[in-house]
């Protein structure tokens, strides 16, 4: 009897400990959607293309990260960005988003060149808005995690424009 009760536990305990690494497993691997730790709660599109073809069909603007998931830069603005609620209710409701991690053929997104990370509107005419920067001179679609409030601005200018063109 002893000994069963032994064999019973050991396998009792093995089980547990092999769920619970299963689980412990599940915790570390985010899930890998078009989000990118961006903002889960946010459609995202996949391509510029789609991007482009959205924002016209919805007559919402498009909003273009780029950015590298190796970047330090893009990785503290990116936490900035999907823990700040208003950005994200903004992103979620009233534009059609798209973060790349690679460049796009559109030479009208590097106007002032190929840099991370960079934030860029499109509105539904699918002009790219050059009026929108950030507070930089050298690299004008730069944000930095400080900067939130004039990327919310920047957002809500975005959609100001969109109403007054209308």
């Amino acid at each position: 009897i002893m000994f069963h009760s032994t064999l019973a536990l050991s396998l009792l305990l093995i089980a547990v400990s092999s769920n619970l690494a299963m689980a412990i497993k599940k915790e570390k691997r985010a899930p890998q959607t078009l989000s990118r730790g961006w903002g889960d709660e946010i459609t995202w599109v996949q391509t510029y293309e789609e991007g482009l073809y959205q924002a016209k069909k919805s007559n919402k603007p498009l909003m273009v990260i780029h950015h590298l998931e190796d970047c330090q830069y893009c990785q503290a603005l990116k936490k900035a960005f999907a823990e700040n609620e208003e950005i994200q209710e903004m992103a979620q409701n009233n534009f059609v988003m798209l973060n790349l991690m690679h460049e796009t053929t559109d030479k009208n997104l590097s106007p002032d060149g190929q840099y991370v990370p960079r934030i860029m509107f499109i509105d539904p005419s699918l002009t790219v808005r050059a009026d929108i920067t950030g507070r930089y001179s050298n690299r004008l679609y730069t944000y930095e995690p400080q900067d939130i409030p004039i990327l919310i601005e920047n957002m809500k200018k975005a959609l100001r424009l969109i109403q007054t063109e209308l």
